[in-house]
Parts: C-alpha cells; sequence; structure tokens
C-alpha cells in the first residue's frame, strides 16, 4: 500500500463516525450483533449508529472505544489512536490503491458540498421566514 493510501485509510475529512465505527469493530472480529451484545443495546441500535443515522450517547461512546481498542478521540473524528488499514488492502495492485484513493477525494468532496448546501438551505429558510414575517 502506498504511504497515502495507508494515511488517508481512515481520513477525518473522507470519513464518517459510522465508517470508523464499522472498521473497528470488523478489525475487532465482531461482528454486530457481538457487539451490540456487549453494549447492552439492540442491533438495531447499533446499525443505525454504523449508518449514520444516530450516535451514541457519551456513556456508550467510552464503551466503544474500549471495547474497540480505540481512542474516544480517533471513533469521534478519525484523529489519535485508531486502527490500520485492512491487510487486504496492503496487498492489492497500484491500480486498486489509486481507485481507493480516488474515492475517498470524491467521499470528501461530497461531504465538504453537502456542508455547504446544509448552510445555504438554513440561510435560505432564514430569509424566507423573513419575507413572510
Amino acid at each position: 500500500m502506498t504511504a497515502q493510501l495507508k494515511d488517508t485509510w481512515f481520513d477525518p475529512a473522507a470519513t464518517t463516525f459510522g465508517d470508523r465505527l464499522a472498521g473497528a469493530r470488523e478489525q475487532s472480529g465482531m461482528s454486530q450483533a457481538d457487539l451490540a451484545k456487549r453494549l447492552g443495546v439492540k442491533l438495531a441500535t447499533l446499525k443505525s449508529w454504523e449508518d449514520d443515522f444516530n450516535e451514541p450517547r457519551a456513556n456508550k461512546l467510552q464503551m466503544l472505544a474500549g471495547i474497540l481498542n480505540v481512542s474516544l478521540s480517533w471513533i469521534l473524528t478519525g484523529e489519535g489512536e485508531g486502527i490500520d488499514a485492512p491487510d487486504d488492502v496492503l496487498d492489492g495492485p497500484g491500480d486498486v490503491q489509486d481507485l481507493l484513493l480516488e474515492i475517498r477525494d470524491i467521499r470528501s468532496q461530497l461531504a465538504r458540498s453537502s456542508d455547504r448546501l446544509g448552510r445555504l438551505e438554513k440561510a435560505l429558510r432564514v430569509r424566507l421566514q423573513d419575507v413572510a414575517a
């Protein structure tokens, strides 16, 4: 694996909380059902965290970090002590690595665009409320 791909495997700008949670769970060898049971939550709850529909409360976040052997900072932001890229990606051919880098780049661009779109939508709603008032 190129150094660039290894450094950006769980890039904070390109990954979500759910991505990091799923990656750490998979690296620990646990199924979703196993982790949900250890946390004392329903399987649907854990799935919603991994799918980025919901986020756990602080006490569950600390439990997650401990069970998955990652820092709380990493699970939340992608910065800090986390996990390494999976071994099967480390041995991939160069063209696969290039594709992965391009996918991560596009995902990062989409995240920035989504944030910008949200800010614009909020500004539009405020202006529409001002006009209606």
